[in-house]
């Protein structure tokens, strides 16, 4: 989407062309009247003033262009959101705008996610969608996890339409597992341009992440990136 076709409330903040961080972003949302509205692991939510969009800020997301990618292959079969808005932050980071969406009940969900494993014919064409998407997140990125069948990942859309998201996701656990014992391995497979920001996800559903532990780990690959700048 174009620059002038936002909704007002994004216009000529420099969200979407000029070098922005995660904290940035929020902080001009915020001020801009967005309230926040939840919390994963890797992203926070903030609803606009209009309440007709959602903005979801990860500090660290190596699968965002991947979902943003899936949204506008199939944004035709109206089983995905409407991105209204993606562009990646400084530091790995990632922003998507996003229609605003509603929880469903859970047997609601999973009985999409089953109809979209099988697949059903209505769903065909998503799931082939999905498939090639996935497909070439995995080959492309490291620890890239397998398909989040979980139910929050299916919501409803203000007209009614049931819609999944967020189906692609670094395998957290293998990553920052890695990042703790072998940090030279994820300094040599992401650059630090792509990660410098990989221990503020926020962790709301897995942690709490103790602060000694997050700086250990930014200490180890900070270490790890000297050593590969220096030819150690």
């Amino acid at each position: 989407m174009a620059l002038q076709d936002m909704p007002r409330y994004l216009v000529g903040r420099n969200l979407l062309t000029g070098p922005v961080d995660h904290r940035q972003v929020e902080e001009v949302l915020l001020r801009d009247g967005w309230t926040p509205c939840g919390a994963g692991d890797w992203a926070i939510a903030l609803r606009s003033p209009d309440g007709a969009a959602a903005a979801r800020i990860s500090p660290f997301d190596p699968t965002g262009p991947y979902s943003a990618a899936l949204y506008v292959r199939a944004a035709h079969t109206r089983r995905v959101p409407v991105l209204l808005a993606h562009r990646r932050l400084t530091g790995g980071g990632d922003l998507q705008v996003l229609e605003w969406l509603a929880p469903v009940p859970d047997d609601e969900a999973i009985a999409f996610h089953e109809a979209l494993a099988e697949p059903r014919p209505d769903l065909a064409e998503l799931a082939a969608i999905v498939h090639d998407v996935h497909a070439l997140a995995r080959r492309e990125l490291p620890w890239c996890g397998p398909l989040d069948r979980n139910p929050t990942n299916v919501m409803r859309a203000a007209d009614g339409r049931l819609v999944v998201l967020d189906l692609f996701y670094a395998d957290g656990p293998h990553l920052y597992g890695t990042a703790g014992s072998d940090p030279d391995r994820v300094a040599a497979l992401i650059p630090e341009a792509e990660r410098r920001f990989m221990t503020e996800i926020p962790l709301a559903t897995s942690g709490p992440w103790e602060p000694a532990s997050r700086e250990s780990m930014r200490a180890a690959l900070a270490a790890a990136d000297a050593r590969r700048a220096g030819g150690g």
